[in-house]
């Protein structure tokens, strides 16, 4: 992706989604260089608040990896500053080029380390890295689950509430119009036109 440099940038950023406990490792690659009037800030944080990285004037490869705090969708922000100052009538304009790799859960592990420091062949590695995705397609689903339930119960409320607010307008517009019925008789009676 490219993002221009300007005087007041605004940020641009990617959303993605991370279980509670989850390794985030995220590979940044940019190009340009120091001193080349621009200043490329790099911003971490979830939808609840949390902060995982700020970090300011990125270059080169930057690998950042972090573990989520709670279920929630994280935002990499990327904000360009463009840090000299040109004439009006200057054409000339910054983009900084960005590569970004994010992975998540398993595939975030270095299992090459993993199979130097076990001294582990390359299918019991291969073996591992099954296991963690199939652990983490189980808390998924598990997680999946419970959001189902809540979410059931949640409509099971709402359509109870909805039924008995009916069933009481039901008896209220009863109850209106018989009183009605006989006002009406009562009015009738009073003026002798029944």
């Amino acid at each position: 992706m490219e993002i221009p440099a300007l005087p007041n940038p605004q940020p641009v950023c990617i959303r993605d989604f991370v279980a509670e406990n989850q390794m985030v490792v995220v590979n940044i690659k940019t190009d340009g260089r120091k001193g080349d009037g621009q200043r490329l800030d790099l911003k971490i944080t979830d939808s609840v608040g949390n902060e995982y990285r700020n970090k300011k004037d990125i270059l080169g490869e930057v690998k950042v990896a972090f573990t989520s705090h709670n279920n929630a969708a994280f935002d990499i922000c990327f904000t360009n500053y463009q840090e000299k100052k040109w004439g009006k009538n200057s054409r000339i304009s910054f983009i900084r080029s960005i590569e970004l790799d994010i992975e998540s859960g398993a595939a975030a592990r270095d299992w090459n380390a993993l199979q130097a420091t076990e001294k582990l062949k390359p299918i019991e590695i291969e073996l591992r890295r099954i296991e963690g995705l199939t652990s983490e397609i189980v808390q998924e689903l598990q997680y999946l689950k419970q959001r189902e339930e809540r979410m059931r119960d949640t409509n099971e409320s709402t359509n109870s509430r909805v039924k008995w607010f009916s069933i009481i307008i039901i008896f209220s517009l009863i109850a209106l119009g018989a009183w009605q019925v006989q006002y009406l008789r009562h009015y009738f009676k009073v003026k002798h036109i029944i």
